[in-house]
């Protein structure tokens, strides 16, 4: 395969061809352009679909692909649009750091950014494979339930609460995806102009759900043993806040797990504040294979519906299976699936029953196990590069689970200035800052080893990284 096999490479070629023969002409055999540009079928089929999109070809079974004799749309006159600017006076959501996350990294960059599995480490087969029977399944087009499948709903409750625990299926929503979830339950649980309890620093996502909301962000600091848990008291009075954001389990970003004898001290707050602990337990399957074991979701051990918790799919599979559970009890159960409703009416049923196909294989605990392996090495891999190839970071000791790990930048730098230099440098991270509320420190940076190609490819990229930090300072 040649450097020039990209689809946007090929997109151009195959455009060119088709100005070439003009309208109506005949695009050579598949076959011959797979041959003449050194690439594979599929990206030639993708190529051929985008044209299609744009109306440029026509493909005409068993004859070929044809240049479209349509007549061109006529070019518009140049659009005034600052009206907007007049009309749109409101303060819109601030997503640059979630944009960043979300941007697909260019040609040559490196990416240790992006919390998503690279597509080496998605059950790619499985989910296909689970795809294929559940577009099978009668009934699988027809529309599902507001508040999912039943069957999805009871796997959910199962995996959370345990088999015996508080929870069950009607204590559980199904929605697209943790982002999904978490804007849900912030709209439901908190009316606009209050106050929310955040961790500091936090998942961006959870900081830009808030403002889109309306709320106002409380921060509690968050130190080795997670969300320093002696100041939630004071700060549930203080702030007047009823409902408490929390990632106790391999926290995003710096990875820290809720000490054992916190973790009744939080919910000992929570109760006393009459509040809500939001439970983000999106780690949860991304426990690496040298972990001992975990603590139990604090949703197990709640007989009080204190706990509205988060568990979604996605992470531990493919940034495309956006389902994920949003599970709480009696009036705030309601309050949900009411606010759900509204967003989105419902989950798309086929995606659902590919989610529970999924989930009930047996290639589903064959690929986390291979998951878990995989991570690990990732990991090991990252914290030695580190340590031989970039003296200038401090990094925090890596937990055993999660996909990244923290570091602090030398006193001279600032993240975004590293940032854009790692990105002269073909390595894309993710800036401190963008973890804090506006005015917080900006002297840290957060690694993500999932999305690159390989343990190689992580450790070329802290390569770049050294040489951009050595060029800073």
């Amino acid at each position: 395969m040649n450097d020039d096999s990209s689809l946007a490479v090929v997109v151009g070629r195959l455009r060119a061809e088709a100005t070439t023969r003009g309208p109506g002409g005949r695009l050579p055999a598949s076959r011959l352009l797979v041959k003449r540009w050194g690439i594979s079928p599929v990206t030639l089929s993708r190529a051929v679909t985008v044209l299609t999109a744009e109306g440029v070809v026509v493909s005409r079974p068993g004859a070929g692909v044809f240049v479209s004799d349509r007549v061109p749309r006529r070019s518009l006159a140049a659009a005034d649009l600052s009206w907007q600017q007049r009309t749109l006076i409101g303060e819109r959501p601030k997503t640059t750091a979630m944009m960043r996350m979300l941007a697909t990294p260019v040609d040559e960059v490196i990416d240790l950014s992006t919390g998503y599995l690279h597509e080496s480490l998605q059950p790619s087969k499985a989910l296909a494979d689970a795809m294929g029977r559940a577009g099978r399944r009668p009934g699988t087009w027809t529309r599902a339930p507001a508040e999912g499948l039943p069957e999805l709903r009871a796997w959910f409750a199962a995996d959370i609460g345990g088999r015996d625990g508080p929870l069950g299926a009607n204590d559980v929503l199904i929605t697209s995806g943790g982002q999904t979830a978490l804007v849900s339950a912030l709209r439901a649980l908190v009316d606009p102009g209050q106050a929310v309890l955040v961790e500091s620093p936090t998942y961006p996502g959870t900081l830009a759900a808030a403002a889109a909301a309306g709320l106002r962000c409380v921060p509690v600091p968050v130190d080795a043993d997670g969300v320093r848990v002696e100041l939630l008291e004071e700060a549930f009075a203080s702030s007047g806040a009823r409902v408490l954001v929390c990632q106790p389990l391999f926290q995003n970003p710096t990875g820290a797990v809720l000490a054992p004898g916190r973790r009744a001290q939080l919910m000992d707050a929570v109760r006393r504040a009459d509040a809500f602990v939001i439970e983000d337990d999106f780690t949860r399957r991304l426990v690496h294979d040298d972990a001992s074991d975990l603590p139990q979701p604090l949703a197990a051990d709640d007989p009080d519906g204190h706990v509205v918790h988060i568990r979604s799919l996605t992470k531990p599979t493919s940034p495309s299976l956006r389902i994920a559970a949003l599970t709480a009890r009696g009036a705030a159960f309601e309050r949900l699936r009411d606010t759900h409703v509204i967003n989105s009416f419902f989950v798309p049923r086929p995606m659902q029953e590919t989610a529970l196909e999924l989930m009930t294989s047996p290639s589903y605990a064959t690929h986390l196990r291979r998951l878990a392996t995989a991570l690990r090495d990732r990991r090991e891999t990252t914290m030695r590069s580190l340590a031989e190839r970039c003296p200038h970071l401090t990094v925090r000791a890596a937990r055993p689970g999660g996909y990244h790990v923290w570091a602090s930048l030398p006193d001279a730098v600032r993240d975004d200035d590293a940032v854009a230099e790692g990105l002269r440098h073909a390595v894309s991270v993710s800036p401190g800052s963008a973890f804090y509320l506006p005015g917080g420190p900006n002297r840290h940076l957060r690694l993500s080893y999932v999305a690159a190609a390989s343990p190689d490819e992580i450790v070329r990229a802290v390569e770049r990284l050294d040489q951009a930090l050595r060029r800073l300072l």
